[in-house]
């Protein structure tokens, strides 16, 4: 459109977008999150990973005590508990 600030960017579509789960083994709560995020990753056609804080120092440092984290598209959405209703907005809207 002519004239709209260019600050102005439409999200990218959910296809577009990269979830990734920071967890680690024997992490009831990793289990759970990583049932949500396979579940609507799955029904939106978002691709996404798992990153294993005990394999990764910088992840360790950042999110220890947060774990599981969920990013979206490198950036933190939430953390111990996952809402799949608040994940799926995220991905969406």
């Amino acid at each position: 459109m002519a004239g709209m600030s260019p600050l102005f960017r439409r999200k990218a579509e959910p296809r577009a977008r990269l979830v990734t789960l920071v967890r680690k083994p024997g992490c009831h709560l990793c289990d759970d999150a990583e049932l949500v995020v396979d579940k609507v990753c799955g029904e939106l056609g978002v691709s996404w990973e798992r990153r294993d804080i005990t394999e990764d120092r910088e992840l360790h440092d950042r999110y220890w005590e947060q774990i599981p984290v969920v990013l979206i598209d490198g950036e933190q959405h939430t953390f111990w508990r996952v809402s799949e209703e608040r994940l799926r907005r995220a991905l969406t809207d």
